[in-house]
């Protein structure tokens, strides 16, 4: 049986890592097992444009960050750990979360919307 006692706090820590961005950017869901954020709409994406979410699945806690989808450069310098929890181009499954794992999120996030403001995709 699938252990899931550390999903809460695995998401809520996931959750934090993209809260301080709900400034600059659109909170599209904000309940109890799912947090998301779009960039707001703009001439190029009149619907906004997704940015990242953290979710509880039945299996994993997942964090999804587009701006590794559109800019997979963003990864070169990813460590191998936080490489194995990769599924896909953009997401990251976790049964329970290290400070190292939010740390590397936490930096990886802020450089993808970064490079996201570079390329005028987020204003």
């Amino acid at each position: 049986m699938l252990a899931t006692d550390a999903f809460p706090a695995t998401f809520a820590r996931l959750r934090a890592v993209l809260a301080p961005l709900a400034p600059s950017l659109l909170v599209t869901t904000d309940g109890p097992d799912r947090f998301s954020l779009d960039a707001p709409s703009s001439s190029l994406y009149p619907d906004g444009l997704f940015c990242g979410e953290a979710r509880v699945g039945k299996r994993y806690v997942s964090y999804h960050l587009m701006p590794v989808y559109v800019f997979p450069d963003l990864l070169d310098a990813m460590s191998p750990a936080l490489a194995r929890r990769m599924q896909g181009k953009s997401c990251f499954n976790f049964l329970g979360i290290d400070d190292s794992a939010v740390a590397e999120l936490e930096a990886l996030t802020a450089v993808g919307l970064a490079r996201y403001r570079a390329e005028g995709l987020v204003g």
